[in-house]
């Protein structure tokens, strides 16, 4: 299980620029006019993973395998999308499909690159979306409440779409879902107003390390938590190079580390998600699971046999396994564990799974 994250925004933000610069290809159009984009890029990127490298050390694996992240480059919309204007109706189908949402803020000047608002606004740019999202929640919350199709509605449902009504016409955030009802039953209602959101401020060169008034002013706003702050021309250079001379260039640039990790790690605590691995001679390999995960649903990322077949779990931490060498030294020095189906699994755990078949 990896994670999908749309890229989204106003036309000629440089959304297809980041895209090509996380996905390391010129797959989107990066055009200078809007709609550019007519169809969602979908690129797959593997996770990076240093902790990952050692194991393959440790176990001499044959292969290496990265869990993924899957970035999709969704059309710019304009002010009037949930009525079909710009490519709107497509906009809001494909974003629908979406994990979590990476809203792409122009922050930037340039008399080079078309704007489609007279004037350089961030906070404004994202009310646009944020407000054509919940009209065209509140078109489909009205049509599922409608008398002829409620009947098809679990209770559950219902209330949910309700509480999100009621959330719309006060003008009030949708968090109150969240508090209320787990993802897995979010996720069934189709909204787009509470999918979780990352904020992704596209600055030029200058502006890399300290920002500028314009991510200032957002980032007060919207605060930092959840707030990136990224050069996507930047970032295409740095996928140009390889090594030290990659390695060179953000250092001459004072740039520790690159947007693909910072969205990455970003992106995982967002979605409440850790990582666990199987490591041997064959292969070493990651693996993504929602935190709180148990045993037998982490078994089921690799095979649903796995899951029902689960018996117990040989289980070594990441810096256990590392300090002894492997399954061998760390069983002997009693660090393998055996846990059962209520084992929750940490973030770094190095996995066996014994299982029925």
């Amino acid at each position: 299980m990896g994670f999908k994250c749309g890229i989204v925004g106003l036309p000629n933000v440089g959304k297809s620029t980041l895209f090509n610069a996380l996905t390391n290809s010129s797959k989107a159009q990066a055009e200078n006019f809007p709609f550019c984009t007519i169809d969602p890029n979908i690129g797959i990127v593997p996770v990076p993973d240093e902790r990952l490298n050692q194991l393959v050390s440790i176990s001499n694996s044959k292969k290496r395998i990265n869990t993924t992240i899957s970035f999709v480059d969704i059309a710019g919309l304009v002010k009037g999308a949930s009525k079909g204007e710009g490519l709107g109706n497509k906009f809001l189908s494909h974003i629908r499909e979406v994990d979590a949402i990476v809203h792409m803020i122009r922050c930037f000047d340039s008399d080079d690159i078309q704007n489609i608002n007279p004037t350089i606004d961030p906070i404004r740019d994202l009310e646009i979306i944020e407000t054509e999202m919940k009209l065209a929640d509140l078109e489909s919350i009205q049509k599922r409440l409608d008398k002829k199709n409620k009947k098809n509605i679990t209770d559950e449902q219902i209330k949910i779409l309700e509480m999100a009504l009621n959330c719309i016409n006060n003008d009030e955030s949708m968090k109150i879902l969240n508090e209320n009802y787990n993802t897995k039953k979010l996720d069934q209602s189709g909204l787009l107003s509470i999918k979780p959101n990352l904020y992704v401020c596209n600055v030029d060169e200058k502006s890399i390390n300290s920002g500028n008034n314009y991510t200032k002013s957002f980032i007060g706003k919207y605060g930092e938590k959840y707030t990136i702050i990224i050069s996507a021309d930047i970032e295409n250079q740095i996928n140009q190079l390889e090594g030290e001379e990659k390695k060179n260039y953000m250092e001459m640039i004072s740039l520790k580390e690159t947007g693909l990790n910072i969205l990455i790690k970003k992106g995982y605590e967002l979605l409440n998600l850790n990582t666990f691995f199987t490591s041997g001679p064959e292969e070493s390999r990651a693996w993504t699971i929602p935190k709180n995960c148990t045993a037998p649903k982490a078994a089921g990322t690799i095979h649903t046999d796995f899951e029902k077949g689960f018996i117990r779990s040989e289980t070594v931490s990441y810096h256990a396994f590392i300090e002894n060498n492997g399954w061998v030294n760390s069983k002997i020095n009693g660090k393998m564990r055996l846990e059962g189906k209520d084992y929750v699994v940490k973030d770094g755990d190095v996995l066996n799974f014994r299982f029925n078949t």
